[in-house]
């Protein structure tokens, strides 16, 4: 039997996933994805790619603060945290989220 392949992610989904992450505290990039995946029982990951813009957006969009430090390796790292809005945002995403996922399921049940 093939081996099912890795779920993608819906549009706004990530965002949702990066600012609960971050609800955990300060982390950088890597301990972002890492973190995203292993709270997915390694069934989400989350590639540079797709990481990177997302956080440059929410930074942008005043959602996340960044600013430079040391990682665990003493390399130089960009820290993430969620801010006042960043919060107020993922409250909002994840009602959206929770309507949406009950829609999907009443589908399927049919």
């Amino acid at each position: 039997m093939a081996k099912s392949a890795t779920p993608t992610l819906l549009q706004g989904t990530l965002d949702l996933l990066i600012l609960h992450a971050l609800e955990r505290g300060k982390m950088h990039g890597y301990a972002i994805a890492q973190c995203i995946h292993l709270l997915s029982d390694e069934a989400l990951k989350v590639e540079e790619g797709s990481l990177y813009p997302a956080l440059y957006r929410l930074e942008l969009g005043g959602a996340i603060a960044a600013k430079w430090g040391l990682s665990e390796n003493n390399r130089k790292a960009k820290y993430y945290e969620i801010t006042k809005r960043g919060k107020k945002l993922m409250d909002e995403q994840q009602e959206i989220w929770s309507r949406l996922s009950v829609a999907v399921d009443r589908v399927l049940a049919r």
